[in-house]
């Protein structure tokens, strides 16, 4: 699939916070975040820009030319944390403070994040709502894990649903066996691929077409 993708700027930030709140505004984890619909319109959008903020910043943001899907990526290096992030305490002073959810998600995935080996870090892929289903999302990450394979780099991510999880499974990541289970909420599926774990040449499994 002929997907032309650049890496994007702070000058995308509009843009990309409107993309990642579309993307995932009626996912299981948003949904259970911000319960309310109504209340999750209003605040899910600067609660996603602090994940875009920290790859900006930090790491990667990778986006189709037409804007219709972008991957944001952060590298990890191998040891413990020198310091406590503070990025679950920002989800949540900015997007609301008020609900303890904003920052538990964030503790919650760091607990089980694996920093016994140096990675890239898939934090999130977006595709917009009208697009799902064309292949983008493979299409967007497959470059990067090109990259991963030939400099020797395992990657990580957290599923969100069992169906993505699937699809994660055929492009080379694996379950590491522990779920971070959101009280009275949706599980998630935290996934680690090794390096040449996928052939996405076509030699490997078969590739998702639905990502």
């Amino acid at each position: 699939m002929g997907v032309e993708i650049r890496q994007a700027g702070e000058s995308d930030r509009e843009a990309l916070v409107r993309l990642l709140d579309a993307a995932f505004r009626n996912d299981p984890v948003s949904s259970w975040v911000f319960p309310d619909s109504a209340h999750r319109g209003r605040v899910h959008g600067p609660f996603m820009g602090v994940f875009l903020d920290a790859a900006l910043t930090e790491g990667r943001v990778d986006v189709t030319e037409d804007g219709s899907a972008a991957a944001l990526w952060l590298h990890v290096e191998a040891g413990a944390p020198d310091k406590e992030d503070d990025t679950p305490a920002r989800m949540r002073e900015i997007a609301d403070p008020d609900n303890e959810r904003a920052e538990l998600i964030g503790r919650l995935t760091g607990e089980v994040h694996p920093h016994d080996r140096a990675h890239a870090y898939l934090l999130l892929i977006a595709v917009s709502p009208e697009r799902q289903g064309e292949g983008l999302g493979t299409a967007l990450i497959g470059p990067a894990l090109d990259r991963c394979d030939r400099d020797g780099l395992p990657a990580y991510l957290e599923a969100s649903s069992a169906r993505s999880r699937g699809l994660y499974e055929r492009l080379g990541f694996a379950f590491t066996g522990r779920t971070v289970d959101l009280p009275e909420g949706p599980p998630m599926w935290p996934m680690w691929r090794e390096p040449g774990a996928y052939d996405l040449e076509g030699n490997g499994a078969r590739a998702p077409d639905a990502l």
